[in-house]
């Protein structure tokens, strides 16, 4: 795959470094990657993976801006309030990185169009904000074989894991999760994010993002990163495969 003198440019920081170099670059332009939500977590995460040089990013949003997202969304601005997530966002990341094709999708997955938004991407990138529709994005990954990325943060506490359980050794998120984890009543508006925790982790998200498209370091599938910014911890849990998981086990 060829790049344009603007191209080597732009990604130079890139190839330069032995882990990634031209080869590393030319699979991130042949990359398909779809981020689900457009929040917290995919509003950092859509702008390090355009400007990586991801060749094909898809969003899916079916919300609209509001003034009380942008104390994390930094991918909009005050203009923005009011307009489609998944339209905003293509704007600006087009305006990041005009080298690249977006994709923006004003829907919301469920379980008639999942596998046609899912299947035929290299990574998925899941950063929504409700258990319904992660377990769905995650089975759906999980069918298609295709790397899931998964992100989360509440309050002053973030998470992030790399799930490819149709591997023997490694979990699926249903392994992590189980069947229906969420807490009725529990949302963003009723407990709270520190702002700048969604710039670490939907930053931590794009990294191994890229590090799915073109390995580079130690795997991260079947770990957990554990994020505590009271007590400015990290921690990282090995997750086992459940052999009872009706999910992937099988």
């Amino acid at each position: 795959m060829s790049f344009s003198d603007e191209e080597l440019e732009r990604y130079a920081r890139h190839i330069v470094l032995p882990e990634i170099g031209g080869a590393g670059q030319a699979a991130l332009k042949a990359a398909r990657v779809l981020v689900v939500g457009a929040g917290g977590i995919g509003s950092p995460a859509l702008q390090y993976l355009a400007a990586a040089g991801v060749g094909q990013i898809e969003v899916v949003d079916d919300d609209r801006v509001d003034l009380s997202n942008l104390q994390r969304q930094t991918i909009f601005g005050t203009e923005d309030a009011g307009r489609a997530k998944a339209v905003a966002a293509l704007a600006r990341v087009e305006a990041i990185n005009p080298h690249i094709k977006v994709i923006a999708r004003q829907v919301r997955l469920d379980g008639g169009n999942v596998d046609d938004h899912v299947g035929g991407n290299d990574v998925i990138l899941d950063g929504t904000d409700n258990f319904e529709t992660r377990l769905r994005v995650a089975d759906a990954a999980l069918r298609h074989r295709v790397p899931l990325v998964s992100a989360a943060v509440g309050r002053f506490e973030g998470q992030l894991g790399v799930f490819r359980g149709w591997e023997a050794d490694k979990p699926c998120y249903r392994c992590f999760v189980g069947a229906d984890p969420e807490t009725a009543g529990i949302n963003c508006a009723e407990q709270g994010v520190l702002g700048a925790l969604t710039g670490i982790m939907g930053s931590l998200a794009a990294l191994e993002v890229i590090r799915a498209i073109h390995p580079f370091g130690e795997d991260s599938a079947g770990k957990l990163l554990l994020v505590d910014t009271l007590a400015l911890r990290f921690r990282t849990l090995t997750l086992p495969k459940d052999p009872g998981c009706t999910t992937c086990a099988g």
